[in-house]
């Protein structure tokens, strides 16, 4: 089974920077024929406030042939409190009543591939506690029982587990809370966890905690140059090949061609021009 993974695409109507990447992004995967395509959030550039962004960008990834799954990243539904656009229930409701729910359980030979809304950790509200419930009692579903198939699992969502460490402190605007992060890793502890993917640092790097494969996919966007600190992989454009079989997983990070690797740093004053410094914090 071919999976592509596909994150931070940052399309809108009115500030059409990266929107020339969906062209060859999607003759490529017309090409490639997968059987599924993931996106992993990050679908806008600012469907947390702009409606328009996120029904625009939907039309556009509805041109796939392949079916998709798309999950909310901070730019679509909103980040942690006290940031500019904390995530809150119309920011929900708003992508839930255009895209679907932000979470889903899709089973297929040998494997239950999970997603979920990683903006909801850290919140610290009914609504985090909810989905991590859910989350455990649908992990929790791929085991073995009577007449049920024992499946591997392999998580998607928007915020990576760590940047550098698993043991690391608060990274704030990059990566899942240590609180919430503790829970995944114990619940990934007690399950069959073959895969944890990614988007959101605009970084490409793949490597495994314990059992689990690591994979930071690349952004359909933009890279970042010095902004921001450097992190682990690589500066690039592109996507992620996933093939499962029952008996193996083997996931490659892929440069698109003709796909632009613009530079944030070039064009955050346009996108994002409430931004100040650290830059990319403003601008969630």
């Amino acid at each position: 089974m071919k999976l592509i993974q596909i994150t931070d695409t940052h399309f809108s109507p009115t500030k059409r920077h990266f929107n020339g990447n969906w062209a060859p992004l999607l003759a490529w995967l017309e090409t490639e024929k997968p059987d599924l395509i993931i996106h992993t959030g990050d679908l806008t550039i600012d469907g947390a406030d702009q409606e328009e962004d996120i029904a625009f960008s939907l039309a556009l990834m509805r041109q796939a042939s392949a079916p998709m799954l798309i999950l909310p990243g901070n730019h679509d539904v909103g980040h942690l409190p006290g940031s500019p656009q904390p995530v809150d229930r119309r920011r929900l409701d708003r992508w839930n009543s255009l895209v679907g729910a932000d979470r889903f359980v899709h089973d297929i030979d040998g494997w239950r591939l999970i997603g979920f809304n990683s903006l909801l950790l850290g919140m610290g509200d009914a609504a985090e506690e909810e989905q991590l419930d859910w989350l455990a009692t649908a992990m929790a579903g791929a085991g073995a029982g009577a007449g049920r198939q024992v499946r591997r699992l392999a998580l998607f969502t928007h915020k990576p587990l760590f940047v550098d460490a698993p043991d690391e402190g608060d990274t704030g605007y990059w990566s899942i809370r240590p609180a919430p992060r503790a829970r995944l890793l114990a619940l990934m502890e007690r399950h069959d966890v073959g895969l944890f993917a990614s988007g959101h640092l605009h970084w490409a790097w793949q490597g495994r905690h314990q059992r689990t494969a690591l994979t930071w996919g690349p952004s359909a966007a933009f890279i970042i140059d010095k902004i921001e600190r450097e992190m682990p992989g690589e500066r690039l454009v592109g996507a992620v090949v996933h093939e499962f079989s029952r008996a193996a997983l083997e996931s490659r990070i892929v440069t698109v061609p003709g796909m632009v690797a613009h530079v944030f740093d070039d064009v955050i004053d346009e996108i994002y021009p409430r931004a100040a410094a650290p830059a990319l914090e403003a601008a969630s």
